[in-house]
């Protein structure tokens, strides 16, 4: 029966004029060119959408990296801050024991020495944790943000040449 149909359909295209065969050909190219164009058209549209949504999650991620990073960057600038003032304080009194010193006749510059080291001594230690805490906060780039976004572009890569084969 199959064999029949078969035989019957290479019957009517053999009674067809070239011109009605060219025709019916360029029509059916036309189609299938149209459905082609369809086809991309949608996947550009979801890998497009797949791209935006990952750039914004992307940048959500960015934000609450660089808060993170920014919270701990800030206490360890505050910490260098009081340091800061310390070792003005220190210098003062330095300042304070030169001139008592220069004096020489009382015993005011031991007192102005020894408060001048105190300041010193702790404006070294609050500098050195400060500076710690800083190290601990590493680079101020949000790294696990570019390890990502990487990624993506590598996903993206094999989603456009996957829709060119």
């Amino acid at each position: 029966m199959a064999s029949q149909r078969n035989s019957d359909s290479q019957q009517a295209l053999r009674d067809q004029s070239t011109t009605d065969l060219v025709r019916q050909l360029a029509d059916e190219t036309k189609t299938l060119v149209r459905q082609e164009l369809d086809l991309v058209r949608t996947e550009t549209i979801r890998v497009g959408d797949g791209v935006l949504t990952l750039a914004r999650q992307e940048l959500q991620l960015a934000k609450a990296e660089m808060s993170e990073k920014g919270k701990k960057a800030g206490a360890a600038a505050g910490l260098m801050s009081l340091a800061g003032g310390l070792a003005l304080l220190a210098g003062g009194a330095l300042t304070a024991f030169a001139i008592l010193a220069l004096d020489g006749v009382m015993p005011n510059w031991l007192a102005a020495l020894l408060v001048g080291a105190v300041y010193a001594v702790g404006a070294a230690v609050v500098f050195s944790v400060g500076r710690s805490r800083l190290q601990d906060a590493g680079p101020l780039v949000p790294e696990q943000t570019i390890d990502s976004v990487k990624e993506d572009v590598q996903w993206a890569k094999t989603q456009i040449g996957s829709e060119s084969r």
